[in-house]
């Protein structure tokens, strides 16, 4: 794919971030010449086929949505938690291996009702990002999303979340593991090294805060618990024990049913310009 980068400033070109083509200047007028020059050549945006590619994704996801194992698949957690926020809720994400399946699965109806830092992706954002909504917005249901090790950075915030009797429900998605660096060392070859946690008692350690302490023990009870938090209100911690097995063989096979949704959506629009 031709990545081409349209902004006021150069490129910042690292690792990660290396686009094909820059245009420097006013963003507006750079969209609105592009756009211009796709009339000019009758290039346009197929709906219809993005659509069925979209689907055709959705339902390659099925599986992990509806799973019933446990510990639980991320995908089941992605798909209760979107089920039991209110469209206008504010789901505000930590840093993770979870994250990549928020980004695939949640479906957000309304701006900023997803915090997601996908740049510097700091750890231990998840739950002060999530004060800081509560505190801008009071009206809103507010979910606080970490895993354990992002947890663990600013567990403290516990405490601040109860001075100022907020209603915030946080969610620990808990593999005893730096989820994220594990399933990278992995993808490269590397042994896995100093990813281990030892975690404290999850509940125990969120009632000495004066905080309600839940543990999942079935994939059905996350649902009642966030339904039953939200209710009652005040600061509430559910320890959900989450395996990425099901995410881990996803994303080691993801390009290669991405090509075959690719190519189905070909074969049924066939090769057309799009922009």
């Amino acid at each position: 794919r031709t990545v081409i980068h349209i902004n006021f400033y150069p490129a910042k070109v690292d690792n990660v971030y290396f686009p094909h083509c820059e245009i420097v200047g006013d963003i507006a007028n750079a969209v609105w010449r592009i756009h211009q020059c796709c009339i000019k050549e009758k290039i346009y945006f197929q709906e219809d086929m993005f659509a069925f590619i979209k689907n055709e994704i959705d339902e390659s996801l099925k599986d992990g949505i509806t799973d019933e194992s446990f510990p639980m698949n991320i995908a089941r957690v992605v798909h209760d938690i979107r089920k039991v926020l209110p469209q206008d809720g504010i789901a505000s994400l930590d840093n993770g291996f979870y994250k990549i399946w928020f980004a695939l699965l949640f479906k957000s109806h309304f701006p900023n009702t997803i915090l997601l830092d996908n740049a510097l992706a700091t750890m231990g954002a998840g739950l002060p990002n999530a004060i800081a909504a509560k505190i801008l917005y009071p009206e809103k249901k507010i979910l606080a999303i970490a895993g354990d090790g992002g947890f663990m950075m600013n567990d403290a915030e516990l405490a601040t979340a109860v001075k100022y009797k907020l209603d915030i429900v946080v969610i620990i998605l808990n593999d005893n593991c730096f989820g994220m660096i594990d399933w990278k060392q992995n993808a490269v070859g590397l042994p896995a090294f100093g990813l281990g946690l030892d975690n404290p008692d999850f509940v125990t350690f969120a009632r000495s805060f004066g905080v309600k302490g839940y543990r999942v023990s079935k994939p059905s009870e996350l649902t009642e618990f966030i339904h039953g938090a939200f209710e009652e209100g005040g600061v509430h911690l559910i320890e959900v024990p989450i395996s990425y097995d099901w995410a881990k063989d996803k994303v080691a096979h993801f390009e290669e049913e991405s090509l075959a949704i690719r190519d189905k959506a070909l074969e049924k629009f066939g090769n057309v310009a799009i922009c």
